[in-house]
């Protein structure tokens, strides 16, 4: 119900955000297989392969922070409010969603603010590791005044912070919408979602 009311940007940034997701984690496991095999095997090292999984980790955390605000699968004490009449869930709901955005603003622009100076003035630092792609070259003439780049630029990776919490704000604001609206209760797992895992994890047993 809630993904047919979204409309289609809704639904174009739930797929965006999924695929990504993915992405990250298929070339985080591939990188790693990769550099297990290079050094165990043949006795060599791929020189940024950690760097560039701590970079890939953090753009799938910090990405899939914002995606388990859309599905309500942040983990939460809700022993409380499901004490509470309907109208007063609703409100707590409201109350934790606003608490969550004031926090989302704050750390926004806290990041906002520390990624700005690595994509302006200090665009010319790179990273240790990860060698920049030639594809990605042309950033160069938009950021460094033409002199190609030998690593990836900080701005790149870093840029996942200002991003992610834009979306984690945005998921945010639909999620107190979807509260208002009375289309959901709360921001965090319900009690039907730890039951649907148990399920899945117990097929077996509950058809015995």
């Amino acid at each position: 119900m809630r993904e047919k009311a979204q409309g289609a940007l809704g639904q174009l940034t739930d797929q965006i955000e999924e695929t990504l997701i993915a992405v990250f984690l298929g070339l985080m496991t591939l990188i790693t297989f990769a550099n297990v095999i290079a050094r165990y095997i043949f006795n060599d090292n791929i020189l940024w392969a950690l760097e560039a999984t701590v970079f890939l980790f953090a753009w799938m955390v910090l990405l899939g922070a914002s995606y388990c605000v859309k599905k309500s699968l942040h983990l939460g004490v809700d022993i409380l409010i499901n004490a509470l009449s309907p109208g007063a869930k609703k409100a707590v709901g409201l109350i934790a969603v606003t608490a969550c955005l004031v926090f989302c603003a704050l750390l926004l622009k806290g990041s906002w603010d520390y990624w700005y100076p690595f994509a302006t003035k200090r665009a010319f630092l790179e990273v240790n590791d990860v060698p920049m792609p030639d594809f990605l070259q042309f950033l160069a003439s938009w950021f460094n005044e033409g002199e190609l780049y030998e690593k990836i630029p900080r701005f790149i990776p870093y840029a996942v912070l200002p991003l992610s919490l834009t979306l984690m704000t945005y998921r945010f604001f639909q999620a107190g919408w979807w509260i208002l609206r009375g289309e959901q209760t709360s921001v965090i797992a319900s009690h039907e979602a730890e039951e649907l895992l148990e399920e899945t994890a117990h097929p077996a047993g509950k058809e015995g």
